[in-house]
C-alpha cells in the first residue's frame, strides 16, 4: 500500500517509536494500580509521577499543578464547570470568546442551564479577540474569562498574556486552551500567568487519551468525577497508566526538539500558504497571516465543497480535514469560520491542510500538483462558476 501522506495533525499525531517503547511496559510486564500499596503498585506510581514531572517541565509548572485526564475535552470542561461550580458563590457569570473549541462553548452552554450568565466576545477577520472588549465586558459577577491560546481551524494565535493581566487585574481568573500550542509552541504558565490550562498528548507525538489541566498552586477547582482520591483528589479513578508515561515520553521530547520541529513546520507551511494561491485563482486564507501556528494552512476555495475535494484527495493517498475534528460531520458552516466573517459558501469549501514532522518538502510537491486539477475538475462541474 502507498504512503499515506498526513495533512490532518490537528486531529491526532502519530505516535513516535520512543513513546511506544515507553508505553509498552505497562501494557505486557508491569500491570498495576497506582493506588495499591505493593511493590507492582509503588512501581507504577512512580512512573505517573515521573511522568507528571516531564509534562510539568514542558510548561513550566510544578508537578503538583498537573491533574492527569482522558482527553482535551475533558480538561476543557473541568476547567469551565469546575472553577464555576467552585466560584460560583462569588459570581455566576463567565466570558469566552465566539470561536472557542465546542468542549468550552458547549460547557457553558450547559453552564447557562444552571443559571450562569455567558459572554461570548466577537473576533476580527483574523480571529483575534479584541482585548478591550473583553475588558468592558467584565462585571462584578465575573468568575472567569477563557480564552484559547490558539484556534484549532484558523491558527491564528491570542494576546494571552495581556488578556491575563485584565483579568487579573479585575480579580477574574483566566483559562487557557493550548491545547494546539503546547508541544509546539513555547508555553510558561508562569510567562503567561494562567490560573488554569488545557494540554493534550495527541497534539505532540504522544497517545489518545492522554491529556491534563494545569491548576495554578491555590486555584480552587471543584472536581467533576466523584470516588477515590486520584490526582489529589481532583479527579477519580484509575490512571491511564501507559497513555501517562507516553504523554510524559512525548513532552520531553517535545521540549527537547521545539525549535527544529518549529522551524521544519515553518518552512513548510510558508512553503504551502504561497503555493496555493499561485496555482489556483479565488482562494482565501483564513487566520492571521503571521500570528499564527507554524502548522496551520486553512483555505477557502469557491464555488466547492470541502467534502469533494477531500475525496479526490484521499484517491491519491493524501489527507486533510474540512474543518474541525469535532464539526467536520455536521452539515453547517464552521462556527470559527462564520465568526471571523467568511460567508457560508467559502467557509462550505474550506480546507485544512495541519502539518506534522512526518511531512517532508515532497509531500507539499505532491500536495501542490494534486489539487490544482482537482479543483479544475470539481469547479467545472458547479454551476456556480465561471472562468
Amino acid at each position: 500500500m502507498s504512503r499515506i501522506i498526513n495533512f490532518d495533525h490537528a486531529a491526532a499525531t502519530p505516535l513516535l517509536p520512543e513513546v511506544i517503547a515507553s508505553m509498552e511496559p505497562f501494557y505486557q510486564e508491569i500491570i498495576g494500580n497506582p493506588s495499591s500499596v505493593h511493590g507492582v503498585g509503588q512501581k507504577v506510581k512512580k512512573a505517573v509521577e515521573e511522568a507528571r514531572e516531564k509534562v510539568a517541565t514542558l510548561i513550566k509548572a510544578s508537578p503538583e499543578e498537573i491533574v492527569f485526564t482522558a482527553s482535551g475535552s475533558e480538561a476543557n470542561n473541568f476547567a469551565i464547570k469546575g472553577v464555576a461550580f467552585a466560584n460560583q458563590q462569588k459570581g455566576k457569570h463567565l466570558i469566552l470568546s465566539a470561536i472557542e473549541h465546542f468542549s468550552v462553548l458547549h460547557a457553558a452552554r450547559s453552564l447557562e442551564k444552571m443559571g450562569f450568565q455567558v459572554t461570548l466576545i466577537p473576533v476580527d477577520k483574523y480571529g483575534l479577540v479584541d482585548s478591550e472588549a473583553i475588558k468592558a465586558a467584565i462585571t462584578h459577577q465575573t468568575i472567569l474569562i477563557s480564552i484559547q491560546h490558539a484556534n484549532n481551524e484558523v491558527g491564528t494565535i491570542e494576546p494571552i498574556e495581556k488578556i491575563a493581566a485584565i483579568a487579573h487585574e479585575k480579580g477574574v481568573l483566566f483559562h487557557t486552551d493550548a491545547i494546539q500550542t503546547v508541544g509546539v509552541l513555547p508555553v510558561d504558565v508562569k510567562k503567561f500567568d494562567v490560573d488554569f490550562l488545557s494540554l493534550s498528548a495527541q497534539t505532540f507525538y504522544g497517545p489518545q487519551g492522554a491529556a491534563a489541566l494545569y491548576v495554578k498552586k491555590g486555584r480552587r477547582i471543584m472536581p467533576l468525577i466523584d470516588g477515590g482520591i486520584q490526582e489529589g483528589g481532583r479527579r477519580a479513578g484509575t490512571e491511564n497508566v501507559a497513555a501517562i508515561v507516553g504523554m510524559g515520553t512525548a513532552a520531553t521530547l517535545a521540549q527537547n526538539e521545539m525549535e527544529s520541529r518549529f522551524n521544519k513546520l515553518l518552512a513548510l507551511r510558508d512553503k504551502l500558504i504561497n503555493a496555493i494561491p499561485a496555482k489556483i485563482s479565488h482562494v482565501y486564507l483564513h487566520g492571521h497571516p503571521e500570528r499564527r501556528l507554524p502548522n496551520n494552512v486553512s483555505y477557502g476555495f469557491e464555488f466547492i465543497e470541502g467534502e469533494s475535494i477531500l475525496l479526490f484527495l484521499g484517491m491519491s493517498n493524501i489527507i486533510a480535514s474540512s474543518g474541525s475534528a469535532c464539526t467536520s460531520k455536521a452539515l453547517k458552516a464552521s462556527h470559527v469560520l462564520t465568526a471571523i466573517g467568511i460567508s457560508h459558501a467559502i467557509a462550505n469549501g474550506t480546507i485544512l491542510f495541519s502539518l506534522g514532522i512526518d511531512n517532508t518538502e515532497a509531500d507539499i510537491d505532491l500536495l501542490i500538483e494534486k489539487l490544482p486539477p482537482i479543483i479544475e475538475r470539481l469547479r467545472a462541474m458547479s454551476p456556480l462558476y465561471k472562468k
